[in-house]
């Protein structure tokens, strides 16, 4: 595939979004969108996530014909452009394996349901280049650490990484995870995952919010050994696990930039970084999980280093929430990217809208066009993401189609 690079990429969206943008569209927007038709928009993330782990999103089930299976992609990035967003975050990493043909890794079974069956296309680069007919940026998502959704590696397919290395793997949780304590094994996901750069034309790498695994009770992530070889001069494990994620972002942003300099990094953390009550410099809420204490990752100082080009606080509770208002976390993710490089983006949980499950406020159709208004507010607020791809396209309760008419009137470029 050709390298267009971002700047290129950016220029062709924008043809594509003027293209788009017809008189018959025009007159379809609401007011607000067809007055002063010859102001440019400020450029805004609009994104959303495709998950692709359990099938969750895309394949709507394993074992889809090569056909079916791009025919669900394209309905999905048709979905996007109509709603008005602008980039898709497209998980093809979810528990090592690969949606392209990595020579590091087996076919991800979520596509054709048995790990390493070729499924006689290309996601990955198919992915990308209808992303970008479309106008929409393609940041691919990777999960590091997560190897299956079972602790039993037999069930892996012959010849994975996990198997000819049995010793990089723990069960927890119910899952398998790569040890992050072991450098060897910090190394052979960053190749895993660098390779997609090397390929395709991305305009992002993007991680989310797994590092060292949430925490399950009366259950113990037994890296004791690994410590004992590998933790010399660290005051205790916890510190010598945040150093070890901290050496992942580090050395992954490094790698990005050394193969293709205009490829971003971005990271979306659980939106909880830690407690006032824990740190001073923490949140004014009171979540059960920290991400400093809990999953290791410091993700403020990745903010304030630099390491990451984007970030995106999953703050996926109502504005008034007790233990995590909406309405705190906002302002305090705006003040730590202050003074830095790194956008900031807010998570948006769309999949809350209308579950019966879920508090009150998330049975209003307005709950989520509230907090963009409010974002608004916020300068350093550059946009937004939606989680997921499956409610941006079904939308049961119309939540998204009411942060569309509310907030997209136009199509505009992401932050460049």
């Amino acid at each position: 595939m050709g390298r267009m690079g971002r700047r290129g990429f950016m220029a062709a969206a924008a043809g594509v979004l003027a293209g788009l943008t017809t008189a018959g569209d025009a007159a379809a927007l609401p007011a607000a969108g067809r007055k002063g038709r010859g102001h440019v928009p400020r450029p805004e993330f609009r994104g959303m996530w495709v998950a692709t782990v359990t099938n969750r999103d895309w394949p709507s089930k394993p074992g889809l014909t090569a056909a079916k299976q791009r025919a669900e992609l394209l309905g999905h990035l048709d979905t996007a452009a109509a709603r008005r967003l602008n980039a898709v975050v497209l998980q093809v990493r979810p528990t090592a394996d690969a949606f392209w043909p990595s020579p590091h890794e087996p076919w991800s079974e979520y596509l054709t349901g048995a790990q390493g069956q070729d499924p006689g296309w290309d996601p990955l680069g198919c992915a990308v280049s209808e992303a970008h007919l479309r106008g929409l940026e393609l940041h691919a998502w990777f999960n590091p650490y997560r190897v299956a959704v079972h602790t039993d590696p037999s069930r892996l397919v012959a010849g994975h990484p996990a198997r000819v290395h049995p010793d990089w793997v723990l069960p927890y949780g119910g899952k398998l995870y790569y040890n992050p304590g072991i450098p060897a094994v910090r190394a052979f996901v960053q190749d895993a995952m660098v390779d997609a750069v090397r390929r395709y034309d991305l305009d992002a790498v993007h991680f989310d919010d797994y590092f060292y695994p949430y925490p399950v009770a009366g259950q113990v992530f037994d890296d004791d050994a690994t410590y004992a070889r590998y933790g010399a001069g660290f005051p205790n494990k916890a510190a010598w696990r945040r150093d070890n994620i901290d050496r992942l972002i580090s050395e992954m942003a490094a790698r990005i930039k050394e193969v293709k300099s205009d490829v971003r990094f971005g990271i979306s953390p659980f939106g909880v970084w830690r407690n006032a009550v824990t740190d001073p410099l923490g949140s004014d809420t009171s979540a059960g999980v920290q991400t400093y204490d809990n999953l290791h990752a410091d993700t403020r100082k990745w903010v304030k280093q630099g390491w990451i080009d984007y970030v995106v606080p999953q703050i996926y509770w109502n504005i008034g929430f007790a233990a995590a208002d909406y309405a705190k976390l906002l302002p305090w993710w705006h003040d730590v990217v202050g003074g830095t490089d790194v956008d900031l983006f807010i998570g948006e949980a769309l999949y809350k809208a209308g579950d019966p499950a879920q508090p009150a406020p998330w049975q209003d159709p307005a709950e989520l066009s509230r907090h963009l208004t409010l974002a608004r507010s916020y300068a350093n607020v550059q946009g937004h993401c939606f989680f997921s791809a499956k409610e941006v396209m079904t939308d049961p309760i119309g939540a998204m189609a009411r942060v569309v008419a509310d907030h997209y009137p136009t199509k505009v470029l992401p932050p460049g």
